[in-house]
């Protein structure tokens, strides 16, 4: 286990996961991206996209809640650079991005959108599915659309390095995988989104909604 010395809330690895940091580290080896090894308990599980509610934090048993709102991401796409192919960064309404696992302030709001939460039981083996429920369209008040596919997204988080546990990817339509949360484990990402920029579209609002799920048989 290593510990790093990160601000008011450090995070210290669980096992051989290594720990985030934050400013200037007086000592520790590089950072990975941030995960957690609970230990086994009574069968529970939970997402968080965006603002949700949890009371506390996960390390000083608090309890996770339901609702928060639904977190909008949206970009202006000026008239002079419509369909230019230049990435369009997007911002959201997050107004959080402190981690539920410690209390850690691990993603940038409202650049940045806080992905994250747990699976956990008793036993072992197994793990929780996480999901995007993806239209095909954005499309507006005259019934014009924007292929969902023009919306990317990255993934990190502050201190973080290497591979995220809920990695970068594009929007597909339909059900798609973003990953998987094995049996009595936190993984947490923050998500930036681009919008592609590909097309010259009609002038509008388009909107469209994408669901997460993470389940477990």
């Amino acid at each position: 286990m290593t510990a790093r010395p990160c601000g008011p809330a450090p995070r210290r690895s669980v096992a051989a996961i290594a720990a985030l940091s934050a400013g200037l580290a007086a000592f520790a080896p590089a950072a990975a991206a941030f995960t957690a090894t609970l230990n086994p308990g009574t069968r529970a599980i939970y997402l968080r996209v965006g603002d949700g509610i949890y009371t506390g934090t996960y390390t000083g048993n608090g309890t996770p809640g339901n609702g928060g709102g639904i977190d909008v991401v949206s970009v202006t796409v000026p008239a002079a650079a419509l369909g230019n192919g230049t990435d369009q960064v997007m911002t959201t309404t997050a107004s959080s991005g402190v981690s539920n696992y410690d209390g850690y302030a691990f993603c940038n709001v409202p650049a940045q959108i806080y992905v994250g939460g747990f699976y956990r039981r008793s036993g072992a083996g197994g793990a929780a599915s996480l999901t995007a429920t993806v239209p095909a369209g954005l499309t507006n008040a005259q019934g014009e659309s924007i292929a969902f596919s023009q919306i990317s997204w990255t993934s990190s988080g502050n201190g973080d390095t290497g591979a995220q546990p809920i990695p970068a990817g594009t929007f597909q339509p339909g059900t798609q995988l973003l990953t998987s949360f094995p049996i009595n484990t936190w993984r947490e990402s923050c998500h930036t989104f681009r919008y592609a920029n590909d097309a010259v579209v009609g002038a509008g609002t388009y909107t469209g909604r994408v669901t997460y799920t993470l389940s477990a048989p």
